[in-house]
């Protein structure tokens, strides 16, 4: 037998949250999306239903349709309604945020998320989708950040608060976690990830030396976080988008131009997109030549050689015989 997702919640928490689901958003839902939505089984949503319907007299509908069984609370359009909290077309924004930032979230903020919807829901005019179906995101190969929630939000309060928090973190692939403070000045997500730019902070009974780059940390890789009462002042004149969205990539290393000729599909999906705010892009037949910024050598490396065959690196030099090197270790893994 399958076990709940969520054994911890209680009967009368997942009332609650039923009641609120069906009573805001006026929408028919499925039993199995209830279920999931309530980390439950339907038999336990069912019971639900028939607890509301007979303790509170709430008139709960369902009907089946196909091979699922739908469940609603009927509204009353005829009654007067508040004013809407959100209009139709910044609810309807809303849930696609939702749904394409819901592999970046846990699933406690995940469920917060979906709460304001549901409030908001509450007030759209008739006839208008509330529950957001219409959109989806591919989850392959994401992280699942619910571990990492409390750590979240420790991390937004010190920025919030301006305090420094003290934090044990893993780098990718140190063999043990360690321990020191940062200050926290922006909580950003690239790609599959979320991340902190942080400045270092003077940790107790240590000496201090300032790094050579700020910190930039993932999240997935945090073990701890503890919000400290010592202070910080955020830096006069921080920018993080002169900071972080000047190049491509996140890893910060000295500035580069880089130089990539594209051909075949590789040319027009390269064309497609912005690699660096001053990138420049030459056409000569079928081929694609595209000039951008960046601070990350590996990342322009793990870019090039995505697009195979189609991709060759010219500039810069060195970093095009660092690229030639690893393709040709990579070639002799095949050969062995």
């Amino acid at each position: 037998m399958q076990p709940k997702q969520n054994p911890d919640a209680t009967y009368g928490e997942k009332l609650i949250r039923l009641f609120a689901k069906l009573l805001f958003t006026g929408a028919r839902y499925s039993l199995t999306e209830l279920a999931e939505s309530l980390d439950c089984s339907k038999q336990t949503v069912l019971r639900l239903v028939d607890t509301i319907t007979e303790g509170y007299a709430v008139p709960i509908r369902d009907e089946i349709r196909g091979q699922r069984k739908y469940i609603w609370i009927e509204r009353d359009h005829d009654a007067a309604e508040p004013a809407a909290l959100l209009g139709e077309t910044e609810h309807r924004t809303l849930q696609m945020c939702r749904a394409f930032t819901r592999h970046l979230l846990g699933a406690e903020t995940y469920l917060e998320v979906e709460r304001a919807l549901e409030k908001s829901g509450r007030h759209l005019p008739p006839g208008v989708e509330p529950s957001g179906r219409g959109f989806g995101v591919v989850r392959s190969g994401v992280i699942d950040y619910t571990a990492q929630e409390g750590i979240l939000r420790t991390l937004i309060e010190g920025l919030d608060r301006r305090r420094v928090c003290e934090v044990v973190y893993r780098s990718l692939g140190a063999p043990e976690a360690k321990t020191f403070r940062i200050k926290p000045l922006q909580i950003f997500a690239h790609r599959e990830s979320v991340y902190v730019h942080a400045r270092k902070a003077r940790m107790p009974g240590k000496p201090y030396k300032t790094p050579k780059y700020d910190p930039l940390l993932a999240i997935h890789r945090f073990e701890r976080a503890e919000l400290t009462d010592v202070a910080f002042r955020r830096p006069a004149g921080y920018d993080f988008e002169k900071v972080m969205n000047r190049g491509y990539g996140v890893w910060m290393q000295k500035r580069f131009r880089a130089v990539v000729e594209l051909t075949g599909w590789a040319a027009a999906f390269a064309a497609e997109r912005v690699w660096s705010p001053d990138q420049t892009i030459e056409r000569r037949g079928e081929v694609v030549r595209i000039g951008f910024w960046s601070t990350s050598e590996p990342e322009v490396m793990s870019l090039v050689m995505a697009f195979g065959s189609c991709a060759r690196l010219l500039e810069p030099a060195s970093l095009a015989e660092k690229l030639r090197a690893e393709l040709a270790a990579a070639l002799d893994s095949y050969t062995r």
